[in-house]
């Protein structure tokens, strides 16, 4: 469990802050903003940061969407989408983003720093580096 910094009552991440995580989390907050429901919005926004990534490091992507807005043969976007063989759904939102920072972190300092940046109309390119920058990692305690 991270402890509180030394220097504010806040938590830690008990990894670090990657612009992957940035990114999965504005996704996220954009389709519930768009109206999706909370388990389609994280499987989105950590789908679209997979693409993003992989496209970004030179990888094709094997992705069963080919854009964002692939519709189903019934006209609907499927609920959840997958990068190669793995379905990005909520728990997998989860796992890669939350529990890699701790759930504590997330909640209390993540999750408002994005929805801030985004009330004030920032773009995810103009917060991805800047908005990690005083994010220092829990560190253990020395014996």
């Amino acid at each position: 469990m991270p402890r509180a910094d030394a220097a504010s009552s806040d938590p830690s991440p008990h990894q670090p802050i990657r612009r992957f995580d940035v990114f999965a989390e504005y996704t996220r907050q954009e389709r519930r903003e768009k109206g999706f429901p909370e388990d389609q919005a994280k499987g989105y926004g950590i789908w679209l940061a997979k693409v993003v990534a992989s496209r970004r490091f030179g990888q094709k992507s094997s992705s069963d969407g080919k854009k964002p807005s692939t519709k189903d043969a019934h006209g609907e976007e499927p609920k959840f989408r997958s990068v190669g063989d793995e379905l990005q759904t909520d728990e997998t939102f989860d796992h890669d983003i939350i529990d890699r920072m701790g759930e504590r972190f997330y909640d209390q300092v993540f999750v408002p720093a994005i929805t801030a940046a985004r009330e004030e109309g920032k773009s995810y390119e103009t917060i991805r580096d800047t908005i990690r920058r005083g994010w220092k990692l829990a560190r253990a305690v020395s014996r």
